[in-house]
C-alpha cells in the first residue's frame, strides 16, 4: 500500500503546543491551550459548536496563524502549510459545483507543495486510483465529484489525504453527515494508518464518536477544559464546564451515547 507510509518509532512527540491562543479581531477563539500529541495517537477533539475546534485544526495545518504561544511539529515550529501534515476540512466548505472528476480531485492533492509544468504520469494516477480503491470509490474515478452523495464526498476527501502518506492526519468533523458503512470504513483506516506510526486528530461533537473511536480525547471550549482517555474525561464536571448546563451520565452501552442536550439542563448518555 503505497499511500500508506510507514512512520519509524519516533521519541519526540508528533505535535506539541504551548499556550497557543488564536483571535479573531478582538474575538477570542482559542485561549492558552497547551496540548501534546503522540505518533500513532488517535485523537478526538471534543466540544460544543463555535468552542475552536476547527481552529485549532487549521493552526496545526499552517492554515491560521497563532496569535500567542507555538505549535510545533517534530520539534519545529510551524510556518504555514507543510509536508507530513495532512488536513481534511468539513465537507461543507468545499466547492461541490467545481468541474472535476473525482480521480483528478486525489490528483490535486499531490500537487499541494509540489508545483506542476506538466500533467500527472501513469505512475502518479495509478497510486491516486490505489488510494480510491482503499476508500472503495474507484469506479467513481471519471465521475464529477459534485454529482456523488455526501458520504462519497468525504471517501474522496479521505483518499487524497491517504496519498500524501503525512505524519500527522487531521479531519474536521469526518463522521458529520455520512452513512454507517462510510463511517465504519473511516475507523477502519484510522486503525490501519495508527498501525503504522500516523497521528490522527479529528473534531467531532459527538460522545459516543469520541469515545468508541480515540485514544485520547481532548474536550475543548475555548480553551483546554480536559484531557485524557475517554474513561477520564467524560465526567459530570467537566463536561458540564464543556457543554454548560446539567449533566447527569447514564451507564449504557457505548454505541447508545450521543451528544448532549443541553438547554439549562439535560443528561449525557455514558
Amino acid at each position: 500500500m503505497p499511500q500508506f507510509v510507514d512512520h519509524p518509532p519516533a521519541t519526540a512527540p508528533a505535535l506539541t503546543t504551548h499556550n497557543l491562543s488564536v483571535h479573531y479581531g478582538n474575538r477570542p477563539a482559542l485561549e492558552e491551550v497547551s496540548i501534546t500529541i503522540q505518533p500513532g495517537e488517535v485523537v478526538g477533539l471534543l466540544g460544543p459548536n463555535g468552542a475552536g475546534k476547527s481552529t485549532l485544526l487549521k493552526v496545526i495545518a499552517g492554515l491560521v496563524p497563532a496569535s500567542h504561544g507555538s505549535c510545533l511539529f517534530q520539534g519545529e515550529e510551524i510556518r504555514g502549510a507543510r509536508p507530513g501534515i495532512t488536513y481534511v476540512p468539513q465537507r461543507s466548505g468545499a466547492d461541490w459545483t467545481f468541474p472535476i472528476s473525482v480521480l483528478d480531485a486525489v490528483l490535486l492533492g499531490q500537487a499541494r507543495f509540489t508545483p506542476r509544468w506538466r500533467g500527472f504520469g501513469a505512475a502518479e494516477r495509478d497510486r491516486a486510483l490505489e488510494a480510491l480503491r482503499h476508500v472503495e470509490m474507484e469506479r467513481y474515478a471519471s465521475v464529477q465529484i459534485g454529482a456523488l452523495s455526501g458520504g462519497q464526498q468525504q471517501r474522496v476527501f479521505l483518499a487524497r489525504a491517504l496519498l500524501s502518506g503525512g505524519a500527522i492526519l487531521l479531519l474536521d468533523e469526518p463522521f458529520t453527515g455520512v452513512d454507517i458503512p462510510t463511517q465504519e470504513l473511516f475507523v477502519s483506516l484510522f486503525a490501519d494508518l495508527k498501525a503504522r506510526g500516523t497521528a490522527i486528530v479529528y473534531a467531532t461533537h459527538d460522545l459516543g464518536q469520541a469515545r468508541q473511536n480515540s485514544d485520547v480525547v481532548m474536550l475543548v471550549n475555548r480553551r483546554l477544559i480536559a484531557a485524557g482517555s475517554p474513561a477520564e474525561v467524560f465526567t459530570s464536571l467537566t463536561l458540564q464546564e464543556a457543554f454548560g448546563g446539567k449533566v447527569i451520565l447514564i451507564d449504557r452501552p457505548v454505541e447508545d451515547v450521543r451528544e448532549p442536550a443541553l438547554a439549562g439542563s439535560g443528561s449525557v448518555s455514558r
